[in-house]
């Protein structure tokens, strides 16, 4: 009987030993920050600002903010894998200035649909006559009701 009785007080201080251990709590996570609409890489000056909210990604890049031309072009690429992806970002799509001048885009070049798409967002370079970048040092991209409310992509002119 006595052989008997060791291993089960033996038995019984670990178990009451590993329940009267104070446990400490699991870590928490912070709550995440917004999405970073002007992320990409900006160590790397990288021109190409991110979204990734709700299920698609958009990578914008803009492709001639420096040059005089008719018209104001960025490569946008779009990549999900929930949702198709044939709508007209033209029709969504505002470039504004932080001097005021504001303009809709005029033309989405891109295939319709899939889940990886690319494409050119063109918009007008004047607006009255003048270059709407005259005397602009930022310039904003909005991007509304694509699978999030609004996206916004911006970038400091020099």
């Amino acid at each position: 009987m006595k052989r008997l009785l060791i291993p089960v007080l033996i038995i019984l201080i670990f178990v009451i030993t590993a329940c009267s251990t104070t446990l400490s709590p699991l870590p928490t996570q912070p709550p995440s920050d917004p999405v970073s609409t002007e992320s990409a890489s900006p160590e790397f000056d990288s021109a190409t600002r991110m979204d990734n909210q709700g299920a698609i990604i958009f990578e914008v890049t803009p492709l001639n903010l420096n040059q005089t031309a008719e018209s104001l072009g960025f490569n946008i690429v779009l990549t999900t894998h929930s949702i198709d992806l044939s709508m007209d970002l033209a029709a969504t799509a505002t470039l504004t200035t932080d001097t005021g001048v504001s303009v809709n885009s005029t033309l989405w070049d891109a295939p319709r649909g899939g889940h990886h798409v690319e494409g050119k967002l063109i918009f007008p370079a004047t607006q009255d006559g003048k270059s709407i970048l005259v005397g602009a040092t930022k310039l904003t991209l909005t991007i509304t009701d694509v699978d999030a409310p609004t996206r916004i992509f911006e970038w400091e002119l020099k």
